[in-house]
């Protein structure tokens, strides 16, 4: 990718290109994630025993509550790579976020390990449910460093508009993860405690496959000594480590989005436990619903991730240019770049989300039996499939202006839209229709994801109207 301010701004059609080049490996990427929660589910779902999907249900969704807490390392990882001028800036933000990953690994997973088994009674579930989750979670754990170094990796490359890399690594994590589940449950007579082992040694493998693509990268740019030295002169490394100083831009944008993805998952977390205590049933039936839902999440994100790259790309060059030629007209078709990229991944984000939802539409009763043969589950899923349809059109809203805030490095904004939906509208939505049961319960969560959206709105149209006020300084 370029640096230099003197790279004309693209039209329309070639914005649209460079949005589909960076959105498609994502969207492919992303889609792996919740399918392997789908084969998950399937593998789970026909075992006779329904509380082993609740097991594995509540079990991953505290493991993701303890990591995605940290998905931070992601999206500020993201942010400062694609808003950063130089090829060695990015370099250094890769630096930054292992050094800030690696400490908080050891220290989270060792938390994980102590506190989630003192979590678990208070999901509300039955005591075969707990057991399970107990023992999904104290194998699981082990992933941690794994999964927020692969945080930091994914981050940097989709930052740099190297989505493709990404694909590869989450390819073959989740192949593997599939295979492996399969494996252990089917051919070793395992439950929860092998889907557990299968995550674990997948997730260690696509590290090692990212690690070996950065290694590919840098031999490509530094001298035969130096690519010696990135091999085997694990000192040296040491030596280069950041000083706080250095630390403290990423310290600060990940604070905000930590609380903000903290705040999301306490919400699923909710939404979990509260489906729960309405029994085993309405607890798989939602875990399913969940599922597809990050299905439809993962494929927005696609377009999300492309409004983060290019956007921050964008600011960069017209922060550069204002600040090194003060040319008003090259700022200004800068400017007119950036609105373009929202524009058009706004378009396809809305165009996607109609496509999802006609996809649910037509999917009609065959859906369902894909994932579970449960005799008892499949009348519950049927009668809450209508809110599977409306979740492309009410939640593309927020996916996409995520994106546009982490280009602008907008953490702040996100951080306030959340806690807000989640505070003022969620929670107490909640309690007023809680007499609805599970019906309640979803008319809040839709109402949450519109509130997101809402609470961004002013944010978009400051950006739209004066981009250069969100271009970083140099």
């Amino acid at each position: 990718m370029s640096f230099t301010s003197a790279v004309p701004a693209p039209g329309w059609a070639a914005t649209q290109g460079r949005i589909l080049a960076i959105a498609w490996p994502v969207m492919l990427s992303n889609i792996t994630v919740p399918l392997l929660g789908l084969v998950d589910s399937a593998i789970l779902g026909h075992l006779p025993d329904a509380a082993y999907l609740g097991a594995v249900s509540i079990g991953a969704q505290l493991f993701t509550l303890l990591c995605w807490s940290f998905g931070f390392l992601r999206m500020g990882t993201t942010a400062l790579t694609a808003r950063s001028c130089s090829a060695a800036e990015q370099t250094g933000v890769l630096g930054h976020a292992f050094w800030l990953a690696l400490p908080l690994s050891a220290i989270i997973g060792c938390a994980g390990w102590l506190l989630l088994p003192q979590v678990i009674p208070w999901m509300g579930a039955t005591q075969a449910v707990s057991d399970g989750a107990q023992l999904y979670l104290s194998i699981r754990v082990i992933s941690v460093p794994a999964v927020f170094a692969q945080y930091a990796l994914l981050g940097w490359f989709i930052g740099r508009g190297q989505t493709r890399v990404p694909l590869i690594i989450m390819t073959i994590t989740n192949l593997a993860n599939g295979g492996l589940d399969a494996l252990f449950v089917y051919g070793m007579d395992m439950t929860t405690d092998g889907v557990a082992l299968g995550s674990v040694i997948a997730d260690y493998l696509g590290l090692a496959t990212g690690l070996w693509f950065v290694w590919r990268l840098q031999a490509n740019v530094e001298t035969p000594a130096d690519q010696h030295n990135l091999i085997h002169t694990v000192l040296q490394r040491w030596h280069r480590r950041p000083s706080w100083q250095q630390l403290q831009p990423m310290i600060r944008i990940n604070r905000q989005l930590f609380v903000r993805t903290l705040t999301l998952l306490l919400v699923f977390a909710f939404f979990n436990a509260q489906g729960a205590r309405q029994g085993e049933l309405i607890l798989a039936a939602n875990s399913l619903m969940i599922t597809l839902l990050l299905l439809i999440s993962n494929a927005l994100d696609g377009i999300a991730h492309a409004a983060e790259s290019l956007t921050g790309q964008a600011l960069a060059q017209t922060g550069q240019t204002a600040h090194q030629r003060r040319s008003r007209d090259a700022i200004e078709r800068l400017s007119v770049n950036v609105q373009r990229i929202i524009i058009i991944t706004g378009v396809n984000s809305l165009t996607l989300a109609i496509l999802l939802s006609l996809i649910f539409t037509a999917a009609g009763n065959w859906l369902w039996p894909l994932f579970t043969n449960n005799p008892a589950l499949l009348p519950l899923l049927d009668e809450y499939q209508i809110w599977l349809i409306g979740l492309p059109l009410v939640g593309f809203w927020s996916y996409w202006l995520d994106g546009l805030c982490i280009g602008a490095g907008a953490a702040s904004t996100m951080r306030n839209a959340m806690l807000t939906a989640a505070l003022l509208v969620f929670m107490p939505l909640w309690w007023l229709t809680s007499e609805l049961g599970n019906t309640g319960l979803w008319l809040s969560f839709y109402a949450f994801l519109l509130a997101r959206a809402v609470f961004v709105m002013r944010f978009t149209r400051q950006l739209y109207c004066e981009p250069v006020s969100f271009a970083p300084e140099h």
